[in-house]
This record gives structure tokens, C-alpha cells and sequence, in this order.
């Protein structure tokens, strides 16, 4: 009867070691979307997939602008961008925005400065936010105020003004009073996020994708 008994255990053991996951025990973020390429946080292990593709259980089944659809254990859930699904999920103590390079290779995002929704690129050759005059001016940025000094561009030595900017946001990523140069002229025509900003941030790089993460 023992032998019986524990046969029964390991068979009843066997079964449930290989239970599909479902819904409400895999925990999963959608943290970028590229075209037809997501990148999700499943079981707090970041997974890049592309429509058709599986990892941990997890089908991506299609995507949108700003939602993938994904199906886990025959349910199929569309979750937005930082939507997360799993009710054993427990929130990161920290703040994080992942980036997908371009086909130029370049890490472009949307930000926030000053109230501004504007496009910006991570440079972390530029030792402050670089932002061109005309931007400025289109975003009603005053510069007048700020310290006349020369900066070294790709085109040369180029006149700008040292400003401050009250808030920089990127994703969940705020940083105030962040230093900036505006540069005379029409150039840089993408604003460049520079070290000004991105000291604050812990960035990593894997296979495409840049995350920026900050505690909180």
C-alpha cells in the first residue's frame, strides 16, 4: 500500500509539474512595440517577440500602435503599453523605459520637456540636452535669459545658450531642473537627450533594445 501510495503521489507530482501556465499565474508587461515586434516582461524575464513567436508560455499574437495581443494557456488578452496581466505580479520598485533601435540604429523616443511632447534621441556623447534654437522657439522655450557660450557640433564651434529646464519626462522617468544648451540655428533638428539627463538613469543594452531604469 506505501508503494502504491507514493506511486500515486509522483504520477499526481508529474501531472502538474507540467500544467500549462495560465493567465493568472504568468505575470506579463508589454514594454515596447516595434511594427510586428513586442518586447514583454513575462515572469520578470524580458522576452523580445516577434507575431507567431512563444517564450515561457506566452504567444504573441498580434500588435497594434500601442497593444499587443498575447495568449497564454488558449486565452487571448490584449494589454496597452505598461499594461501588466497575472494576479501574482508585484510592482518593480523602480522606474523603467525600454527603447527600440531604429532601422538608422539610433534609440529615438517621445518626451516631455517643459509640458512639450517633443521626439528626442539618446546621445550619450552630448554632455548636456542639446536642443536647437528653432526647436526652442517652436516650444516656447526662452533662451534669452541663459549664459551666451560656444559648443563644439559635427559642423564646428556653434554659438548656444546654457539654459535650465524645469522637467525633462521620459515614460515614467521625471528629472527636474536638468541643464541644456540651445544652439543657435536649426541644428540639432531631433533633440538630443544628453548625459544631462541620462546621468540620472542606469542604461543597458541587449539585442536592440535600451532600457533606462531609475529607482524610486
Amino acid at each position: 500500500m506505501p508503494i502504491r501510495l507514493a506511486a500515486i503521489l509522483a504520477t499526481t507530482c508529474a501531472l502538474l509539474a507540467v500544467q500549462p501556465a495560465t493567465a493568472e499565474t504568468v505575470p506579463v508587461e508589454v514594454e515596447a512595440l516595434l511594427g510586428t515586434t513586442a518586447v514583454l516582461m513575462i515572469n520578470g524575464k524580458r522576452q523580445t517577440l516577434r507575431v507567431g513567436e512563444s517564450a515561457d508560455g506566452v504567444t504573441l499574437v498580434a500588435t497594434q500602435p500601442a497593444a499587443a495581443t498575447v495568449e497564454i494557456d488558449g486565452q487571448a488578452q490584449t494589454l496597452g503599453l505598461s499594461r501588466r496581466v497575472g494576479t501574482a505580479y508585484q510592482a518593480r520598485e523602480e522606474q523603467l523605459v525600454t527603447i527600440v533601435r531604429d532601422a538608422a540604429m539610433q534609440y529615438q523616443t517621445t518626451a516631455s520637456i517643459n509640458g512639450h511632447s517633443t521626439l528626442v534621441l539618446v546621445d550619450t556623447g552630448a554632455n548636456a540636452v542639446a536642443i536647437s534654437a528653432d526647436k526652442a522657439a517652436s516650444m516656447n522655450i526662452d533662451y534669452s535669459a541663459g549664459t551666451p557660450t560656444i559648443v563644439e557640433t559635427a559642423g564646428g564651434r556653434t554659438a548656444a545658450h546654457a539654459i535650465t529646464l524645469q522637467s525633462v519626462v521620459v515614460g515614467e522617468i521625471e528629472v527636474n531642473n536638468v541643464p541644456a544648451m540651445v544652439v543657435d540655428g536649426a541644428y540639432p533638428t531631433t533633440i538630443l537627450l544628453g548625459m544631462s539627463f541620462l546621468r540620472h538613469v542606469k542604461l543597458q543594452e541587449h539585442n536592440g533594445i535600451l532600457s533606462l531604469s531609475r529607482s524610486h
